[in-house]
């Protein structure tokens, strides 16, 4: 029985950004959107796209492309809005990435997925977990958590300074009727 646990296959949502693949632990996504209107917030970095209101929810949008140094999402009919759930100093934080395209849930065995090869000294991989075969390509398995956690941290200190719920009032236009 022990043997059989260890060969169970986990499952991944997969992603492209560019042309390279890219998933995420299916445990760790809550929903995929389509690309919706986002409020942007001033003097945030260009990463962060913006908020979203889901469910009455102030939930932010980060672009996976710049966040991962690939440059910026291109908006085309298959780009969509990943929202993930993290854990932030003990409390769990949605946040939404946008990708060029969401394509499938993958069964990985273990034996499919490579560590993290080795790529020198100055270059920081914590990010990735493993190297996943997908035939005669690999597909990149991200630590959701790692790319999303200092974003998730300025999230909960920007709750707590009233920062989003500013971008909320934007977002149904008190602010502008406030102008009026």
């Amino acid at each position: 029985m022990n043997e059989k646990e260890n060969t169970q296959a986990n499952q991944y949502l997969t992603f492209s950004l560019r042309d390279e693949d890219f998933a995420v632990e299916i445990s760790k996504v809550r929903e995929v959107l389509d690309v919706t209107t986002m409020t942007k917030i001033p003097r945030m970095p260009d990463y962060l796209s913006g908020v979203i209101n889901l469910r009455g929810n102030v939930v932010p949008v980060m672009d996976l492309g710049l966040k991962l140094g690939m440059g910026p999402i291109v908006k085309t009919k298959n780009t969509c809005i990943m929202i993930v759930e993290i854990e932030v100093e003990g409390t769990l934080v949605e946040m939404g990435g946008i990708t060029d395209s969401v394509q499938m849930v993958m069964d990985l065995l273990p034996e499919d997925i490579e560590s993290v090869p080795k790529m020198g000294t100055n270059l920081n991989t914590q990010f990735i977990k493993g190297m996943g075969r997908q035939g005669e390509k690999f597909l990149i398995i991200l630590d959701i958590d790692m790319v999303l956690a200092s974003e998730g941290q300025a999230t909960l200190r920007d709750m707590d300074a009233g920062v989003l719920a500013a971008g909320a009032e934007v977002a149904s236009g008190a602010l502008v009727a406030e102008a009026k």
